[in-house]
């Protein structure tokens, strides 16, 4: 049997697998340059309209947060050319007043506000909207990346208290950068994630004009206790979720399995065994997904269990998911049931599988378990056996 792993994860090397997915820092950078742009100009703009146009009795100063991949830490790279690298940026609305449990400020009025300050911004960064988005507006800023922006409303007492808790954090916290970041997040109204875990009462404005209940925090929370619960094994159940997600991408020009489907059935089923060992690990994952995919996918602490995250998908679809996760999962066995002297076939049949960001390396490709230690062991001399002379007769 052979070990795959290294192709996966190679003590950071830049060539293996997981780093070849990675956001380069020049791409994370220009994205967190346009979050910023996005974050200074609606705050700007909100605080200076909401009495003439949201109808509110002060001027109110939205809040911002990062969702999405970059919460949860597994934003890929794209596997095609028209494919896009996405930040999702919630905008928070304090208000004041609720009625009948749902925000008194017309969800219409906020989503045209934010949409016409958005058009301003981008003429003049050159960027463009999409208009298409129910449930949120989209930046396109650039080739091949987009920020989503979700528009929520939310209690104002308990922004208030997110405030407090934030700066109590960035006084107790013992790193100076620390303290400096949670004191310039505040200034910015974009408060970081430990502040956000009890806000209630989130509701979600809609492009025709109306409020969803939403808890846009469930599913990260889930998910991130789910990292912590599996240590030390949650880091390679990121990892790995990374992995079917860059497959959904290679096999799914338009369409598959969510990404948010694909982390919840990862985090189900993970079960670590070795920290080492991403090619098992892949292989279990694939297995789990080959077989959860045609039943719904619900997970109950994460809005009671409501939601089917496979739901997206028709018979057909979850079909066409079941088949090729099972391909997936049988091919890295294959290429691990290889001889040694065919790594390169092993190589190959991972290219053929995940694409050829796996690295062209077979001399990374090892002999598994007691095979590895008799190769590795340099062989010993043996003296000649003593042969006493004989006398025939």
């Amino acid at each position: 049997m052979l070990k795959l792993n290294k192709l996966f994860l190679n003590d950071g090397d830049t060539r293996a697998f997981s780093e070849q997915i990675e956001p380069t820092d020049a791409q994370r950078n220009h994205l967190t340059d346009c979050k910023d742009k996005i974050r200074d100009h609606l705050l700007e703009g909100i605080t200076r309209l909401s009495i003439e146009v949201l109808g509110t009795e002060r001027s109110v100063s939205p809040r911002f947060r990062t969702q999405g991949s970059w919460s949860y830490r597994t934003c890929i790279q794209r596997a095609h050319p028209h494919q896009e690298m996405d930040w999702d940026f919630g905008v928070y609305l304090p208000v004041s007043v609720f009625e009948d449990q749902t925000p008194r400020i017309a969800a219409n009025a906020y989503f045209l506000l934010v949409q016409s300050l958005l058009e301003s911004l981008c003429e003049r960064e050159g960027w463009r909207l999409n208009h298409d988005r129910q449930s949120c507006i989209r930046v396109q800023v650039g080739r091949g990346a987009h920020i989503d922006v979700p528009l929520y409303a939310a209690p104002e007492a308990e922004f208030e208290s997110i405030r407090e808790r934030a700066v109590a954090l960035a006084k107790a916290t013992s790193s100076a950068h620390d303290a400096q970041y949670l004191r310039e997040s505040v200034a910015f109204g974009e408060l970081v994630e430990p502040a956000w875990e009890d806000l209630q009462g989130i509701h979600l404005a809609r492009r025709d004009g109306t409020w969803k209940k939403s808890d846009p925090e469930a599913v990260a929370r889930w998910y991130n206790d789910r990292v912590l619960a599996l240590a030390p094994f949650g880091l390679q159940m990121r990892r790995v979720c990374r992995y079917l997600k860059a497959w959904r991408d290679l096999w799914w020009p338009e369409g598959g399995p969510t990404s948010v489907a694909l982390m919840i059935v990862t985090a189900q089923h993970f079960e670590g065994s070795n920290y080492r060992r991403d090619d098992l690990a892949l292989e279990q994952a694939a297995k789990h997904l080959a077989e959860s995919v045609m039943k719904p996918l619900k997970e109950p602490a994460i809005e009671q269990g409501e939601e089917d995250f496979f739901g997206e998908l028709d018979d057909t679809a979850r079909g066409t998911v079941a088949t090729r996760a099972q391909e997936l999962a049988a091919g890295i066995a294959f290429a691990r049931s290889l001889a040694y002297h065919r790594r390169h076939d092993a190589v190959e049949k991972l290219q053929n599988l995940l694409g050829l960001r796996i690295p062209s390396l077979f001399e990374w490709v090892e002999i598994e378990g007691s095979e590895a230690d008799v190769r590795t062991t340099p062989a010993s001399r043996v003296p000649p056996p003593l042969i006493k002379p004989t006398q025939a007769g």
